[in-house]
């Protein structure tokens, strides 16, 4: 068995500046935007400024994505529902686009041909195999479970950084195993290697005599099926994320992000958020990361290609080859059939096919808020906004106005994220950097929907590799820009940290 250890890197302070002249406004390229008059922007900050009274509830507080936010809870397929406000019309695209979600993939050639193509490497057959009713995925618990929703990034340093984005952290695939270990595979071609976890659990004093128990993962990848990996290879574990309220997050405005980013602490308060700038494969320029545990992709479209290329090894017109992530040391991969075929833009799924795919993962519906007005809900929100969570958890923001775009354009929504990347410390890092993140910076995730993971996933695994078995134990894990929150609720008397958790599992 070869034991994996991260590759530590010294890294330089990034600022926000985009050399050449680029501006904020490239982030949106890919938004049919109708610009805001100077009196809704006034007016738009006095909606979302953070409210002060914690007695009631605020208006529309239930409403998470605003006029697309669905009323059906109490059901585990409550993630998996088309946007409120959709059309008829529209919504006959969701359901297909679903049916492309949850398609079975089979190996290639096969009489299927609008299905065929699968791997060679793969970690799913499905997207909806690692987003299991589109909720959030979980670590193999033991040997003998499944790893599907879970994968392991791989690179090493390197490379050369686009000359567009500054302070860009250049990276390259690991040379043999690619930018992912495929743990399946299709016949006759050895799969990459098998992710293995083991656990040491530490005890953390609270106040009022309490404690908690958290569990601090190792990694090991067995059965390496193509040799020794690079010395200098950096891993990164990744459970899959929830899927509902893409597209609201896609619509809030770059520069609205922008604003919030504060990458020298320039207030004092501890919190230097920053933007992730990327670069579009396909608009060829700068642009806002949005998608991703490190903001790693700036639109729905191209993080959907993404995952059909390296985690089914689905070739599209953005990544065109049939081999998905194989590399020129894996040669039977690359000189296996492929699914490409001229009826389908000389790929296995072809732009029409990812178009509909995208627009079910932008619709996807973000479920009501439950016991908004219940007072140990309301205290708990005020613990949250007094413990200083909010610097980095935005509970609210308006999205843009959209031509063609109803169900996300011009709405309230609560995400209680600020999109921005955050050095989340040592504890947390998985000392990997992803375009502009260094290895301990994470984008913020939203927490909309939190609070039925277990109703929809079966389980209460949360942070990015699943770590946390609940939600006190994310926060205990929070270091870096957030160690005096966290510290702050290890301290707090007990009845408040109850009604902050209560306040979470009502989000």
């Amino acid at each position: 068995m070869k034991q994996i250890t991260t590759f530590k890197l010294t890294l330089v302070a990034i600022s926000l500046s985009i050399p050449g002249g680029a501006s904020a406004e490239l982030a949106d390229l890919h938004m049919p935007v109708i610009p805001r008059t100077q009196a809704e922007a006034e007016r738009i900050l006095q909606v979302i400024a953070p409210t002060t009274d914690f007695e009631k509830a605020e208006q529309f507080e239930s409403n998470s994505a605003g006029s697309a936010t669905v009323r059906v809870i109490n059901t585990a397929d409550a993630f998996s529902l088309p946007s409120d406000n959709i059309s008829f019309e529209k919504e006959l695209d969701f359901k297909v686009g679903n049916g492309l979600f949850r398609k079975l993939w089979v190996s290639a050639p096969s009489s299927t041909l609008a299905s065929d193509g699968l791997g060679p490497l793969f970690n799913a057959r499905s997207c909806q195999r690692c987003h299991l009713k589109d909720g959030r995925g979980h670590p193999p618990d033991g040997p003998h479970d499944s790893a599907t929703s879970m994968l392991m990034r791989i690179s090493v340093p390197g490379g050369v950084a686009p000359q567009e984005i500054a302070d860009y952290i250049a990276t390259l695939p690991e040379p043999t195993y690619g930018t992912q270990i495929q743990d399946a595979s299709v016949a006759d071609i050895p799969a990459e290697a098998k992710i293995q976890i083991t656990y040491t659990e530490q005890t953390i004093a609270l106040s009022g005599g309490k404690t908690a128990t958290l569990r601090r993962p190792d990694y090991a990848l067995t059965d390496l099926g193509y040799g020794d990996l690079h010395p200098d290879v950096m891993v990164s574990p990744r459970i899959a994320p929830q899927m509902i309220g893409l597209g609201q997050l896609d619509a809030i405005p770059a520069a609205d992000i922008l604003a919030r980013a504060d990458p020298d602490d320039a207030d004092g308060d501890g919190i230097s958020g920053r933007a992730q700038i990327v670069m579009s494969s396909r608009y060829g320029a700068p642009m806002l990361g949005r998608f991703g545990l490190k903001a790693g992709q700036p639109s729905i479209w191209e993080q959907s290609a993404s995952a059909f290329a390296g985690d089914i090894g689905i070739s599209t017109t953005l990544h065109p080859s049939g081999f998905g992530d194989c590399t020129q040391a894996q040669t039977k991969c690359r000189t296996a059939p492929n699914g490409n075929t001229a009826a389908h833009d000389d790929a296995e799924i072809g732009d029409m096919g990812l178009e509909l795919v995208s627009f079910y993962s932008t619709n996807l519906a973000v479920p009501a808020r439950r016991d908004v007005s219940d007072p140990q809900v309301l205290r708990g929100k005020q613990v949250f906004y007094e413990t200083g969570c909010i610097a980095c958890h935005t509970p609210k923001h308006v999205t843009h106005r959209l031509e063609g775009q109803p169900e996300q354009s011009f709405q309230l929504i609560w995400p209680y994220t600020d999109m921005l990347l955050h050095d989340m410390g040592p504890d947390l890092a998985d000392n990997r950097p992803e375009g502009r993140a260094t290895g301990q910076e994470w984008r913020t995730p939203p927490l909309w929907g939190v609070g039925l993971t277990e109703q929809v996933s079966g389980h209460t695994f949360f942070l990015h590799d699943g770590r946390a078995r609940n939600l006190l134990e994310a926060v205990l894990w929070h270091g870096g820009e957030a160690e005096a929150q966290k510290q702050s609720v290890i301290d707090m008397d007990p009845p408040d940290r109850a009604a902050l958790l209560r306040f979470l599992e009502s989000l």
